[in-house]
Formats: C-alpha cells, sequence, structure tokens
C-alpha cells in the first residue's frame, strides 16, 4: 500500500493563482502523454506517486489526453482509486473539454451541451465526484462565449468542479471571457497557453490581460517539446518524440539551427550548475504572473530534474541578455 513521504512539502514552492485562494506548485505534471491505454500503467505509476511525493499535488488532464481519447483519465482515476484516495484533499485535479471527443454536432468546441456532457464523463473515467479546475480547452469560433462562460458557471454550481480556467485563449478573447464569468459570479482563477523561451507569444499582451483580471497562468510546453533538454543535443535518438510517428514533434522540428542554439543555452545551464531542462524551467518561472510549470514525463527521473529546477530560479541580467540574444530575440 502506497503511503506518501512525510517530507512532501518541505521543498515545493506553492504560488497563489491570481487574486483567488487556489495555490499550485511551480512544477506540475501533466498527463497528456504517457499515460493513455497505450503506455504501461506501472510507470505512470511510479511517477505520479514520486511526483507527489515531491510536493507536486497538481495533476492536469483533459478529455482527450491518451491515447486513445479518455484513456489518461482511466489510468489517472486507477491510480487515484489504488494509490491516492486517502489524499484527495490535498489534490488539485483538472481537466478540460473542447477537442473533439466523440461523433455529431455536440461531441467538441464549447458549446453548453458538449461542456456539461464531456465533464460528467471524465468525472465517471477518473472516480470523482468534482474536479478542483475544469478548462475550456479552446475557444469556439461559432459558439456564443456567454453560452461557454454560462456552462462553466452552471458546472459549479452543479458542484462538479470548484474552479474554472481557459486554455489556448488569446489576449482580447481572454478579457471578454473574465469579464462574462465575473459577472455570472464565478470567475476564471487560471488561464493555460504554451510558453517557452522559444515561445513567447504570451509577452505579447496576455500576461499583462491575466494581470489586470487577477488571472494566474499555468504554462504548458516550457521545454519546447522536449527541445530545450539535452534530448536531441546529438541528433535524434532512436527511442525519443521526434523520432517515432507522434504529430507533437516532428524531425523537422530537430533541425541543425535549434540545435545549435540548444548546444550553446546548454553551456549556458552549465555554468549555472543546471540542466538545460532545468534553466528553461527556471525562465519560464522568473515572471511571478506564472504560477506554475507544467511539465510532461516519461520516466521518475524527469519529474525529479524537474522539481531540481526549483534550487536556482533566479537569473542575473546578463544570463537573461544570453539567452536573448541565443535565440534572437
Amino acid at each position: 500500500m502506497y503511503q506518501a513521504a512525510d517530507n512532501r512539502y518541505e521543498t515545493m514552492t506553492y504560488h497563489r493563482s491570481g487574486r483567488s485562494g487556489l495555490k499550485l506548485p511551480a512544477i506540475s505534471l501533466g498527463l497528456w502523454h504517457n499515460f493513455g491505454g497505450i503506455d504501461v500503467l506501472e510507470n505512470g505509476r511510479a511517477m505520479l506517486r514520486r511526483a507527489f511525493d515531491l510536493g507536486i499535488t497538481h495533476f492536469d488532464l483533459a478529455n482527450n489526453y491518451g491515447p486513445p481519447p479518455g484513456s489518461a483519465e482511466e489510468a489517472f482515476g486507477r491510480v487515484l482509486r489504488e494509490d491516492l484516495r486517502p489524499y484527495r484533499d490535498e489534490l488539485i485535479i483538472s481537466t478540460k473539454a473542447g477537442y473533439y471527443m466523440w461523433p455529431g454536432p455536440y461531441g467538441e468546441w464549447g458549446s453548453k451541451k458538449y461542456l456539461v456532457s464531456s465533464l460528467d464523463q471524465s468525472l465517471k473515467r477518473m472516480g470523482l465526484e468534482y474536479v478542483d479546475i475544469f478548462y475550456h480547452h479552446r475557444p469556439d469560433p461559432d459558439t456564443p462565449l456567454e453560452e461557454t462562460m454560462a456552462a462553466l458557471d452552471l458546472i459549479v454550481r452543479q458542484g462538479k468542479a470548484l474552479y474554472v480556467g481557459l486554455s489556448n485563449y488569446r489576449p482580447e478573447e481572454t478579457r471578454e471571457a473574465s469579464r462574462i464569468l465575473k459577472q455570472l459570479g464565478t470567475p476564471a482563477v487560471i488561464h493555460q497557453p504554451n510558453y517557452s523561451m522559444m515561445n513567447r507569444w504570451i509577452e505579447e499582451g496576455l500576461l499583462d490581460v491575466l494581470e489586470e483580471e487577477g488571472i494566474g497562468s499555468i504554462v504548458f510546453s516550457p521545454l519546447e517539446k522536449g527541445i530545450l533538454t539535452d534530448r536531441y543535443l546529438n541528433g535524434i535518438a532512436p527511442d525519443s518524440r521526434a523520432a517515432g510517428p507522434s504529430v507533437f514533434l516532428r524531425p523537422e522540428d530537430v533541425n541543425e539551427e535549434r540545435i545549435a542554439k540548444v548546444k550553446q543555452l546548454n553551456e549556458l545551464a552549465a555554468a549555472r550548475g543546471q540542466k538545460l531542462s532545468q534553466m528553461a524551467l527556471a525562465w519560464v518561472l522568473r515572471d511571478g504572473r506564472v504560477t506554475s510549470a507544467l511539465i510532461g514525463a516519461s520516466k521518475v527521473s524527469q519529474i525529479e530534474d524537474a522539481v531540481g529546477a526549483l534550487a536556482n530560479r533566479s537569473f542575473t541580467q546578463e544570463e537573461l541578455r544570453k539567452i536573448d540574444e541565443i535565440l534572437g530575440f
């Protein structure tokens, strides 16, 4: 029987999400990959256990995570039932809806019909009465924003989620969604965008909107799909994402120009006493408006490395200038 480490809260840092009462660990674990039906359950179990032992209390899912879609929630539900159930009140569990899940006009996007139905399915797969955070996963160009936000409000009032959030919303979409949710009495507490040293779009308005609206942020792909690690310093490894059939990372994404930059970043990280992946995580967390960095992992050691990044999160102005110079910013 699993028993969590007694010292699990001694080294992790927790940040308040916007102006809410919700606190998230600086490092959160996402189950986008490596927890699906095609993966080894015991490896996923080991990663979830170790993450919690290190103070990672937030586990992030979505209805379509797998593959196949839904299987990550099923796997997480099993580990929750068998290992983590005694610690439910210490956990922040999130899921999302917005992408394709079933055929017909109600199987994706942002209608009230889809969002309520999808969360009901997610709760069943995970064996939960409620999730802590429920996100709308992407903006819907056809459904009125008022309907989508009313669905999020309804879900909270039904007791199926404690908080609501947005993902992949642009600055003005975020501002308008926040306005509607505040009027309804269920303010957004979190936004989940992609962000890394190589992908800085949220610095062009979104972070300002989140600060103004009192919304936190949890950034995904802070390691740029694995490129900001030592994984590809010597080419594409046979067992890497880029070598497989995944559309997540293609071989052409790992080109000579990019790897040359990664090698320079790796040298800078070494001078800081860090792995490149650790420096990349510290970099996204340098801005206080980023509440948490959401990592993916395929092995326990990657989670340990990520948490190790918290030992050195400060940068000199020269280090920041050098990173911008290497990457052309």
